[in-house]
């Protein structure tokens, strides 16, 4: 789709740790504000389990280092000299910040240790797993490339469903329908993707334009104020993307439904139903229909394939010198229904 070929993909290089506290594992800082500016860099998270004995030649001091129970009681087992060489072993390093778990402490010795080299040290009162899934899912989500696209997303039935196409071609309008007829708005004309893992995109709104909506010879309204709390989401998964098009008599549309081009955005590819649009057409049912039927695809039922196995059956059944191939009724007999 043209729109998408010259998508600007945006990532974040770098985050803070202060930024890092507001992952939602309950982060306290033990050393205060210091190090609190640190930069972040890798998305990933380690344990210096190997460090901690003195082996560095594969540490990778630029991600953030989890001290979980092994690390904390192996240096519980060590005397104090021994513990001090193997946390200063690892603080010579510039570590942006060390977070312990379980609700871990550090001696004055070792915390003072982390002050002198500007470490923040935080600990958490999740276990270790736990702080490391969540932490994981945190930083994928902070330095996961983003696009900022001109379209309207809407939730239909559960189904994320993207609205593109051309400026004033009738994509807010569209919104509106779905959402005065129960569907909920997460974010018209910018819509910010975000990729998490390797095969999602996350939808959301701006900080600045919200649940705002513009409706060309009306002006700005608010879905949240007008329709409710009911109408609206912050975030949507991205499902499928509508594009509208003006009808062209010259152009030749899909009839069956058999031959899917889905859309690449960010690597991923997205589900993509062309809609050509005309004075009378009502795309919001069509809308409604397009999102029951990628539904009815996710758990197996592709109506045109079916359709389409049923014809090949009715021609294959038909094929020799026997009487040529004629559609039948759907029953054998009417009852008596006279209404």
């Amino acid at each position: 789709m043209k729109q998408f070929d010259d998508i600007k993909i945006l990532q974040q290089k770098k985050i803070s740790v202060e930024q890092l506290c507001e992952a939602p594992i309950k982060l306290e800082k033990l050393t205060g504000d210091l190090g609190i500016n640190n930069g972040i860099v890798d998305r990933n998270i380690y344990r210096p389990q190997l460090a901690l004995t003195g082996y560095v030649d594969l540490f990778t001091y630029k991600q953030v280092q989890i001290l979980g129970n092994t690390e904390i009681f192996y240096l519980k087992s060590l005397s104090k000299d021994e513990r001090i060489k193997a946390f200063q072993t690892i603080c010579q390093f510039p570590i942006p910040c060390m977070i312990l778990t379980n609700n871990h402490k550090l001696e004055p010795e070792l915390l003072n240790i982390a002050k002198k080299n500007k470490i923040a040290i935080l600990n958490t009162p999740f276990e270790t797993t736990k702080a490391t899934y969540l932490l994981s899912e945190f930083l994928d989500d902070q330095f996961a490339p983003q696009a900022v696209v001109h379209a309207s997303f809407v939730d239909v039935y559960g189904v994320g469903v993207l609205f593109v196409g051309r400026s004033g071609i009738g994509k807010s309008e569209i919104a509106l329908d779905l959402v005065e007829r129960g569907h909920r708005l997460v974010a018209d004309d910018v819509v910010m993707l975000t990729k998490k893992r390797e095969s999602i995109i996350m939808g959301t709104g701006t900080s600045l334009v919200k649940h705002f909506m513009e409706i060309r010879g009306l002006g700005v309204i608010d879905i949240r104020q007008m329709f409710g709390i009911r109408s609206i989401r912050f975030q949507k998964r991205l499902e499928i993307i509508v594009e509208l098009l003006e009808w062209n008599e010259a152009e030749e549309y899909t009839r069956t439904g058999l031959d899917e081009a889905p859309t690449e955005i960010m690597g991923i590819e997205i589900s993509t139903v062309k809609l050509p649009i005309f004075p009378g057409k009502n795309i919001t049912v069509i809308a409604e229909v397009v999102a029951i039927n990628y539904l009815l695809r996710t758990y197996g039922y592709n109506a045109a394939r079916v359709f389409s196995d049923n014809l090949q059956t009715e021609i294959t059944k038909n094929i020799g010198p026997k009487m040529a191939f004629q559609d039948q009724r759907h029953i054998s007999f009417f009852q008596s229904d006279n209404e």
